[in-house]
């Protein structure tokens, strides 16, 4: 038992299932309340929404921005004076003016030098906003007695490095005799040592700056626990969206104060329950999918693509959740599957998306209606124009149950919105590209759709053709079989389709020696001069040859299986008996009259050796009376049953007997009994030789004429 569940197929089945319950639980956003998309002077399109604890009023950022802009133009700013930069600048311009002035230029000048610093040489940045102030002055912290306290200066002889030189180059040129313009020595020198001694003090303006932002920045109320933070259809001006941010904000603020970790458990176990129900479903009710790594790797990695694909949507793009075409799931996976599992597969990933979804209850119910009309308007696809046809239900779902919802919320169409209409009508777009998905899907797992079977089926394949030229009888035999095979598998509900198309197939191997089977030989067989065992591997290679052939051909690996199984594991009976006739008194070795199988594994491959068997056999009737052919169908189709060749299938006696009914309607029509046409007795010449020989006929002369006339046109008729 416990080697059963831990088997390497389980564990590779439950290894997807827990890397895609990871995956999703990574990428959902680590939120536990409902998030909301909204913009600037649009209406809010959610209903009421109320504060789940107080949350503090504060100014709209426009207003914020204006206050602080007021703060800044009376601010005083904070400055600090160093009194080194003087004295290291005015000792290196004195040390220049040694080499390039006279004594009296100097002594000017490092009078100059000395006032600019004296009164203050400011920053160019804060001479700047002096400047665009009234006010001129500056605020210093001094230490008194150990003690810091702010003093107010006088700002307005203060003069930043730029502004000074000038000052200094007009003074010296007014009250100078000498050469009247400086050198440029000089020049450079006045430029070199005109430094700013006072300077922002950058820490103190913030921390007192900072202070008198505190009354933008503080609340200007706050709205209470329980008290309206926006009702639907209201405008968002500018506070009511400062509202909402803040609430946002506190509520990841409060969040990221708690622990996430039984939020995170609660999202993982359900998850954990849905794709729980999903594995249920396919163990109990459709095993041969469940059995399939393959498919159930594809199942998987579709659904959870899908699901991580509508998170992202949800989260970077307003209302993107709805561009999402949940409908394609469905579509998708019945092209490969079956209608449950398309529906469960609906199931499963609309209601894991819904955790991203602002209000699952309506996004439940509108992906789930739309999903299930596309369902029902796609039974089987065979062209791409179904998918148009899909496309345009699924938008009318769309409108429909949209409009619905506006009833049940609101009472009445005030919320409406034709921004919607258009979301669904992109939605419904991307959807009718379904069939280039399905193309992709072919490739990257080796499925096959109906739309390719369908395209297969076409007699003028290339394949088909060279069949129906090098053996004809097998051409034929094939066609009739696909018309039993087909019928009979519509009546049990399998893939009509992929039988029809498999039939097609299934004897293309005899092309390499057709003259070896009945149906292509005309009185000559080969096989008189041959013994029975190389008469039954000429008959039996046809299998081989067939799977080559369809290698070459590149046809799908499900009609490979149709090749393999529509003889199973089966006796080439005929010789093998011939064989044992033969030999009396020697033991005949079954295997080498043994076709290499595998047995049937599917309804469809099992549906085919039955009808391959009975179609085949039919030909031998002589008297096509219902009874032969019922006879003839219950011995063919029993005969394999207690062969042992079905038991692998996953088809049930109840199936079977409808086969068999199905059959036997289908062959009773083909060799229906046909009307015996009577003999003339009487001499169709009389009337012709009367008509010749007679110049003048009289009336009852003439009338035997005509009836003689019609009695032959009747009977040419008929025959």
């Amino acid at each position: 038992m416990w080697s059963n569940i831990f088997s390497r197929l389980n564990l590779i089945r439950f290894g997807i299932a827990i890397i895609s319950v990871i995956a999703i639980v990574i990428t959902l956003p680590r939120t536990d309340h409902q998030s909301f998309s909204y913009e600037l002077n649009q209406p809010w399109k959610y209903p009421l929404l109320t504060a789940d604890f107080d949350i503090p009023i504060l100014r709209d950022s426009v207003s914020a921005r204006a206050m602080r802009d007021s703060i800044d133009k009376v601010f005083i700013p904070f400055v600090k004076r160093n009194d080194d930069i003087k004295k290291e600048n005015i000792d290196k311009f004195t040390q220049l003016l040694s080499h390039n002035a006279n004594p009296q230029q100097t002594q000017s000048l490092l009078k100059l030098m000395n006032k600019v610093y004296d009164n203050g040489l400011l920053d160019s940045r804060v001479y700047a906003g002096l400047e665009a102030r009234n006010d001129k002055r500056l605020r210093l912290v001094v230490n008194e007695n150990d003690k810091k306290t702010v003093v107010s200066i006088d700002a307005s002889d203060m003069l930043s490095p730029a502004k000074a030189y000038a000052m200094i180059d007009s003074i010296y040129h007014s009250h100078s005799n000498a050469e009247g313009h400086l050198n440029s020595d000089i020049q450079k020198a006045i430029n070199l040592c005109l430094n700013a001694n006072i300077v922002i003090d950058s820490l103190t303006d913030y921390k007192y700056r900072s202070q008198e932002y505190l009354n933008v920045t503080g609340a200007m109320g706050i709205i209470k626990k329980g008290q309206r933070i926006v009702d639907r259809g209201e405008i968002i001006n500018r506070q009511i969206f400062t509202n909402l941010n803040t609430y946002q904000e506190m509520m990841v603020s409060r969040q990221s104060e708690t622990n996430h970790t039984y939020f995170i458990i609660g999202q993982a176990m359900y998850i954990i329950l849905i794709i729980s129900i999903l594995y249920i479903f396919l163990s109990l009710y459709r095993s041969r999918f469940f059995g399939n790594i393959r498919k159930m790797s594809f199942l998987m990695s579709f659904t959870t693509l899908f699901i991580l694909f509508a998170i992202l949507m949800c989260e970077y793009f307003t209302n993107g959740i709805y561009l999402i075409p949940f409908a394609a799931v469905p579509v998708i996976i019945l092209v490969f599957f079956d209608s449950r599992t398309a529906i469960f597969s609906l199931l499963t990933t609309v209601l894991i998306s819904a955790l991203v979804a602002t209000y699952q209850f309506q996004f439940i119910f509108m992906e789930f209606v739309v999903g299930l009309a596309a369902t029902f308007s796609l039974r089987q696809l065979s062209r791409r124009s179904q998918l148009l046809r899909t496309a345009v239900l699924s938008f009318i779902s769309y409108v429909a149950t949209y409009f619905t919802i506006c009833l049940i919320t609101e009472g009445n169409l005030s919320q409406f919105s034709l921004k919607m209409i258009g979301t669904f009508a992109i939605n419904s777009v991307i959807l009718s590209f379904a069939y280039i998905l399905i193309l992709v899907i072919e490739k990257l797992f080796g499925f096959t759709s109906t739309v390719t079977l369908v395209e297969l089926s076409d007699i003028n394949n290339k394949l088909l053709q060279r069949l129906a030229t090098e053996a004809p009888g097998t051409f034929q035999h094939s066609i009739q079989v696909s018309t039993l095979a087909s019928e009979a598998a519509r009546a049990i509900g399998a893939n009509s389709t992929m039988v029809r198309t498999g039939a097609l197939y299934h004897d293309i191997g005899k092309m390499t020696s057709p003259i070896f089977f009945t149906e292509n030989q005309h009185g000559v067989t080969p096989h008189a001069g041959l013994d029975p065992e190389t008469s039954a591997h000429k008959i039996i290679s046809h299998v081989t040859e067939g799977v080559n052939l369809a290698s070459k051909a590149k046809l799908p690996e499900v009609i490979k299986e149709f090749i393999r199984e529509h003889h199973g594991r089966g006796l080439a009976k005929y010789f093998y008996t011939t064989a044992v006739n033969e030999n009396p008194d020697k033991v005949i070795d079954k295997s080498k009259f043994q076709y290499p199988g595998p047995n049937p594994q599917s309804k469809e491959t099992a549906i085919l050796m039955m009808a391959d068997a009975v179609e085949a056999a039919s030909r031998s009737l002589k008297d096509y009376t219902p009874a032969s052919i019922d006879n003839l169908v219950d011995r063919i189709i029993d005969s394999q049953i207690q062969d042992g060749l079905l038991k692998e299938a996953p088809i049930s006696m109840r199936d079977i007997e409808t086969v068999k009914r199905t059959f036997k309607t289908r062959l009773s029509t083909i060799y229906h009994s046909r009307v015996a046409y009577p003999e003339m007795k009487k001499n169709t010449a009389t009337a012709e030789e009367l008509k010749k020989n007679s110049t003048l006929a009289s009336p009852l002369a003439d009338k035997q004429i005509e009836e003689n006339s019609d009695s032959s046109d009747s009977s040419e008729n008929n025959n």
